[in-house]
């Protein structure tokens, strides 16, 4: 008996024991299911898809991050923002992306940032959102050329406009930013989610590189108008579509971004361009080297599995393609834009079309996070093409240019084909562009002396006629569709 009763009571006291254990090893599971996703938001500033290998295997600039975020994410190859009115592109775009607006439905900020008085988009806009949504809010980015009224909704705003070589004065700027608040989040144990915005103001010119990474891409910051910088095997190869100069004329005269930036002018050579894309690719690979301290930091802080990471760039760029510098173009180096995204429950090394634009953003990142997107967005989640469930999220997508003078340029692509109409200088210049992008991806032109065909612009072609009339069409439908104010010469004009 009372063998039997010290056994009772080591049972019971055993039994106890497993029912605590128990308990704690499932109170994890359930802060784990309730645990809300954070988000760190990358954006950068001027860069075309076409300098990251992601995008084109024969690129030299190196993004082991990038490339890794890439391999564990999701790869967006149809990625764009819509355009701009004024020649400060990345304006009209950043406003895009925070409030999920169309290009003419936008504040007047959008326009030159003449008018910043508060609008009632600006509470609708991510920071706002995401605060009232409960997540801790934090931006970095440049100042200047952006959306004011959206910017300072976040709770912690850290900005500075940083395009030098130095740790203080470039990219590092940036992550230190970001960096600190982390550190602030594990001093005080904070338990709400974040939503980051972790902005670069490179590789936006005068891309003044830190020196080793000059060094590395052969590269200098030119100075001098009256020479040309020095040719240098490290240096990257001149670009596929690269011309010495455009056929015609943009339709912006004395634009900055075409015959004022530092290092380049007017000039389009060889060596000026290739020294323009090393002093770029440096700029980008220390990007890449700030984004991988901040992933890092996430990782030893155990958060790196719950949150979404998206990297994007404002709009592309030519450095030299197609005869042009600047972002005032619609191209598809300048039009389109690279877009990655990683988080929890995404697949991995997964490639898409995608077929969204910057202003998708907000809808999806509600999405993402379980909130309602504000009435006012206009841009659609893209949730189902991550899920799998479709391909696409829109079937034509449309973009602008009529920073110069107006009504400026139109484009609209649909399928492989692609349409872009200049209607610029008063009806001085008046061309119409058709490519077929399957076989002619780089939109080579007549001065490129293809033989192939296809290899060209078709818009002249009789054997394409019917294609272009089908273009044109759906080029105006477009304009309809978003209220663009401006028709072409060859459209019917407004009442």
């Amino acid at each position: 008996m009372k063998n039997l009763k010290i056994n009772s009571k080591k049972f019971a006291v055993i039994l106890i024991l497993l029912l605590v254990l128990s308990g704690c090893k499932e109170k994890p599971k359930e802060e784990k299911e309730s645990k809300r996703p954070n988000f760190l938001f990358v954006l950068v500033d001027d860069q075309s898809p076409f300098d990251l290998q992601t995008y084109d295997s024969n690129s030299i600039l190196e993004t082991p991050t990038i490339s890794k975020l890439a391999e564990e994410g999701i790869v967006f190859d149809q990625a764009r923002h819509m355009g701009s009115m004024n020649g400060a592109v990345c304006t009209p775009s950043r406003h895009m992306i925070m409030s999920g607006k169309t290009l003419w439905h936008l504040p007047p900020s959008a326009e030159f940032q003449k008018q910043t008085d508060p609008h009632e988009i600006d509470q609708q806009t991510i920071g706002a959102v995401f605060n009232r949504a409960g997540y801790k809010t934090m931006r970095t980015c440049k100042k200047g050329n952006s959306y004011p009224g959206a910017n300072k909704q976040f709770s912690i705003v850290k900005d500075a406009t940083k395009r030098g070589g130095t740790e203080e004065t470039g990219s590092a700027w940036h992550s230190k930013q970001v960096l600190s608040y982390l550190n602030e989040r594990e001093q005080v144990k904070e338990k709400d989610p974040f939503f980051i915005y972790f902005g670069f103001s490179h590789p936006h010119d005068k891309r003044d590189g830190t020196p080793e990474l000059l060094e590395k891409y052969g590269a200098v910051n030119h100075k001098d108008k009256n020479s040309i910088p020095e040719l240098n095997d490290k240096q990257p190869q001149l670009p596929p579509n690269y011309l010495e100069e455009h056929p015609f004329h943009h339709g912006h005269p004395d634009l900055r971004d075409e015959v004022r930036v530092s290092g380049v002018w007017k000039n389009r050579d060889e060596n000026t361009i290739r020294n323009e894309l090393g002093r770029e690719f440096a700029c980008s690979e220390n990007i890449d080297i700030q984004l991988n301290k901040v992933l890092n930091k996430l990782e030893a802080m155990g958060e790196l599995d719950n949150t979404y990471i998206i990297y994007t760039a404002d709009h592309g760029m030519a450095i030299g393609r197609h005869g042009l510098q600047g972002k005032q173009n619609l191209y598809e180096h300048t039009w389109r834009v690279p877009f990655i995204i990683k988080g929890p429950n995404l697949p991995a090394g997964k490639r898409v079309d995608g077929n969204i634009y910057l202003l998708d953003i907000l809808p999806t990142l509600c999405d993402l996070a379980g909130i309602e997107a504000p009435k006012t967005v206009e841009g659609k989640s893209f949730v189902p093409v991550l899920n799998g469930e479709q391909e696409a999220v829109r079937d034509v997508m449309y973009g602008v240019y009529c920073g110069g003078t107006k009504p400026g340029m139109r484009t609209v692509k649909k399928g492989d084909w692609k349409l872009i109409k200049y209607d610029v200088l008063d009806g001085k210049v008046r061309e119409t562009q058709l490519f077929n992008l399957a076989k002619n991806p780089n939109e080579y032109i007549d001065e490129h002396e293809k033989e192939d065909e296809m290899q060209t612009n078709l818009a002249n072609n009789p054997k394409y006629s019917q294609k272009l009339a089908e273009m044109e069409t759906l080029l105006l439908e477009q304009m309809k569709l978003h209220e663009d104010p401006y028709r072409l010469w060859d459209q019917p004009q407004v009442n």
